[in-house]
């Protein structure tokens, strides 16, 4: 039997989807710079040489980059509360899992950017007597930021489309409105096209911004 397409009959959900939508660019934008923070400080240890500071920082981002990002939000939403004896909302797991996930890839975007600056320019640095702090904040951070930026943009346009996963545990992102709506009008075809067009709107230009930056970035080379 032929399939009648009929997108007429989402224009009432409208007010869903885009709700589902907000929600899905908070959540984006309020782990991506929660990822930043842990990130950095993350990142920030791993240069360090104490070995007490750096293998449990290590342990960490091996086990977020080891696992699926699912598995991790579903441990944290059902497992953590029973070790913990506490109930986490979804939300807060949601939020957690997805700060911790993006903050051990920042970690390591941090750390490269900052030891893939050449030799010379750390004794250049301690030559002219700067302390450690002023030679990272006058010397190599502003090198190290500018080859940062690319795969800094790269990630958090990840972290858009990771955001998708936590519809599994209820929150009501974008997918998880998109599911409702299905739910209710046995229309998956039509839904899940215009959740995945406004998926694609919300990506396309930040890849491309992210094209043209890199471009850039090697044109200035």
């Amino acid at each position: 039997m032929r399939y009648t397409w009929d997108f007429g009959s989402l224009v009432q959900y409208w007010p869903l989807l885009w709700r589902g939508t907000l929600v899905t660019l908070a959540f984006t934008a309020g782990t991506i710079l929660g990822g930043l923070v842990l990130g950095l400080l993350i990142g920030l240890g791993r240069l360090s040489r104490s070995v007490l500071l750096n293998a449990p920082l290590v342990a960490l981002i091996e086990i977020f980059r080891c696992t699926p990002l699912l598995v991790q939000i579903v441990w944290i939403y059902y497992a953590l509360p029973v070790l913990l004896h506490v109930q986490i909302p979804a939300l807060a797991a949601a939020a957690a899992t997805l700060s911790l996930y993006t903050g051990v890839f920042y970690a390591e975007i941090f750390r490269a950017g900052i030891v893939s600056i050449e030799r010379g320019q750390w004794d250049a640095a301690r030559a002219l007597g700067l302390s450690r702090w002023r030679m990272m904040r006058f010397v190599i951070l502003p090198q190290a930021v500018r080859r940062m930026v690319p795969p800094f943009v790269n990630q958090s346009i990840t972290q858009l489309k990771n955001t998708s996963l936590v519809s599994t545990i209820a929150v009501p992102d974008l997918l998880y409105q998109g599911t409702i709506i299905t739910e209710t009008t046995y229309r998956p075809l039509e839904v899940y096209t215009v959740v995945a067009l406004i998926y694609f709107a919300l990506l396309f230009p930040s890849t491309m911004l992210a094209q043209w930056y890199e471009r850039r970035l090697v044109a200035r080379r």
